[in-house]
């Protein structure tokens, strides 16, 4: 079982970096397995905000999507059918680097001409993020996330 740290600061104050902690569990009789730092490898993966979502002129399931980054916008084209003006989105940067979605390799994002227009990053899933599973449409973010924070620091 997965415990997230925020939960158990919900019921006790933890002070202890949580490596040492997870050793002072088991010492206790409660067996870790390991630490998932969630963000450790993520680099140039920003909350953006949709600002507009238009049909890509050559691609029936494809959009183009504007979305701001607080200091500059990015276009990009999604696929995802959830996709939806003033949404706070994961928004990885070319350069960052993901988990490839069918083999879950880390790759660095590029920019790509897809279909005929180019896309500069990616609005993320959260198999994308390695969050979970869920790759049928993106990791929509709470309404007050704010933009332009490192989405490790923001979760």
């Amino acid at each position: 079982m997965k415990v997230p740290l925020r939960w158990l600061q919900s019921y006790v104050e933890i002070d202890t970096p949580p490596v040492e902690l997870a050793h002072k569990l088991t010492l206790a009789g409660l067996e870790t397995n390991g630490v998932d730092t969630i963000g450790d490898k993520w680099g140039n993966i920003f909350v953006g905000l949709v600002l507009s979502v238009e049909q890509h002129p050559n691609a029936d399931r494809l959009a183009l999507c504007n979305v701001d980054l607080g200091v500059d916008q990015c276009k990009v084209v999604c696929g995802a059918p959830n996709v939806r003006p003033g949404q706070r989105i994961a928004f990885a940067r070319v350069g960052a680097t993901l988990a490839h979605p069918d083999t879950g390799q880390l790759e660095e994002l590029k920019a790509a001409r897809i279909r005929g227009e180019m896309s500069h990053g990616m609005i993320c899933s959260e198999r994308e993020l390695g969050l979970g599973n869920d790759h049928t449409g993106i990791r929509v973010l709470a309404e007050d996330a704010p933009i332009g924070m490192p989405l490790a620091d923001y979760l």
